[in-house]
């Protein structure tokens, strides 16, 4: 029997949780240093965000360097000053 294509799951594992599981959240609190083993249960825990990181991914079409987009600058300014040439039809 095939499964239908509604109960499929392709992002599932990939997508980013609001919910971290209770291990993932001591994880967390223990590296913000909110909770030791001694003295702290692992039931009611507080709440703990969990917060998406989005890699910035450079343009290709940017420059590397401010010099090299102030040289770019420069042209662009030029072309936009100059007056355009009207055309009449004969």
């Amino acid at each position: 029997m095939s499964l239908h294509s509604s109960f499929k799951t392709a992002r599932s594992a990939k997508g980013h949780r609001n919910v971290l599981k209770r291990l993932e959240r001591i994880k967390k609190l223990k590296t913000d240093e909110k909770w030791s083993e001694e003295k702290d249960s692992i039931y009611n825990l507080p709440k703990v965000r969990s917060i998406k990181v989005l890699a910035k991914t450079k343009s290709k079409d940017a420059p590397e360097d401010a010099a090299a987009a102030a040289g770019a600058a420069a042209p662009a300014a030029e072309a936009t000053g100059k007056k355009k040439e009207k055309t009449t039809k004969s």
